[in-house]
């Protein structure tokens, strides 16, 4: 007994033969429409669309790619990570390629090991990636990364990670936010700001301590021995309980993140002390907690999701053929003045 092509279509779903016999066209004028390709006869294409609509055909997206020769997949290498700017930025990367009927592929490397970073580019291009955003936040030791010229390519960050000329490069612009906060403690009337660092192999950390030490340098003040942490809250309380047994009490710390600096406001606190009757403190980031903590803390708010929407839309638009605007751009950061800095109090001899 030959089964109703109706149950037979609604227990493995709807074709393209289906949608054929429907519309009383041939497969091949089916895979024109679908694919919006010329030389259909308006009436045949409103038939097929018709069809299309009363049997709820859904295309399948790897048989219409070996029509079009687009996969419409992107390509992320991410550091494998939690922290909370590359989380934000793979979230709000997720966002605009679901927007634009893009998929992403993420591969996550566990170092940044320049050849582990180069064999997940090519894994992704060997996938059929058309775009490949890098999310390394990390300086690379070694020649700059391989990737045809024929695919678009984003980094995340304030440098770029190939020697593409046409590389898109978007990020916060970090300098700029360690500026800031050498500035503002520096107003207040502080004599000179202590650094608690991240690792020395993030390119932000870099960025953010050149932009302290410059601020300094022009004001001719003190440039105090850096302290490095992990990025960790554990790292933070560390570093700071390090500068607190310093012969010269520091009233002034720019941290190069906020979860390092609720650290130190906790070794603030075990040491006796408080912010900012006794230590002025900074951060970096803005993370949702910040705002409240018991004493709120001074940052400077990153916008990751700000910066990556306008590199994947570049990015995007860059894998459709237009030009983009400028290779580079630095999304601006904001200070956030809260409770954790005030003019200092006259520094303590140990």
């Amino acid at each position: 007994m030959t089964a109703d092509p109706m149950s037979r279509r609604t227990r493995r779903g709807t074709s393209m033969m289906d949608v054929a016999a429907h519309a009383r066209v041939s497969q091949k004028t089916v895979s024109r429409v679908v694919n919006g390709e010329p030389h259909v006869r308006e009436e045949v294409r409103e038939r097929v669309l018709r069809s299309i609509q009363e049997l709820d055909f859904r295309p399948n997206a790897a048989a219409r790619s070996l029509v079009t020769r687009r996969t419409r997949r992107i390509g992320v290498v991410a550091l494998g990570t939690t922290l909370h700017g590359p989380t934000s930025a793979l979230a709000a990367l997720e966002s605009v390629a679901r927007a634009d009927r893009y998929s992403l592929s993420v591969m996550r490397t566990e170092s940044t090991d320049r050849d582990e970073i180069q064999r997940a580019v090519d894994t992704l291009l060997d996938d059929g990636a058309e775009g490949i955003v890098l999310s390394e936040p990390m300086h690379l030791e070694g020649a700059p990364l391989r990737i045809r010229e024929d695919v678009a390519v984003l980094t995340l960050g304030a440098r770029g990670l190939t020697a593409r000329p046409d590389e898109l490069v978007v990020g916060a612009d970090e300098a700029a936010g360690g500026r800031l906060a050498a500035e503002h403690l520096l107003d207040l009337g502080h004599r000179t700001v202590h650094h608690i660092a991240g690792p020395e192999a993030w390119i932000s950390s870099q960025l953010r301590r050149e932009g302290w030490r410059s601020v300094l340098s022009e004001h001719d003040a003190e440039i105090p021995e850096v302290v490095h942490g992990d990025w960790s809250p554990g790292s933070g309380f560390e570093a700071m309980t390090r500068l607190l047994a310093l012969p010269i009490t520091p009233t002034a710390v720019f941290v190069s993140n906020d979860q390092m600096a609720i650290g130190a406001l906790s070794a603030l606190q075990h040491a006796g002390l408080s912010s900012p009757a006794d230590v002025s403190i900074v951060g970096f980031d803005d993370i949702d907690v910040a705002e409240f903590l018991p004493t709120p803390l001074t940052t400077l708010r990153q916008e990751f999701a700000v910066a990556a929407h306008q590199g994947m839309n570049q990015l995007i638009a860059a894998i459709d053929g237009a030009e983009p605007r400028r290779t580079q751009d630095l999304v601006p950061l904001s200070f956030v003045h809260r409770s954790t800095t005030a003019p200092p109090r006259p520094a303590t001899s140990r």
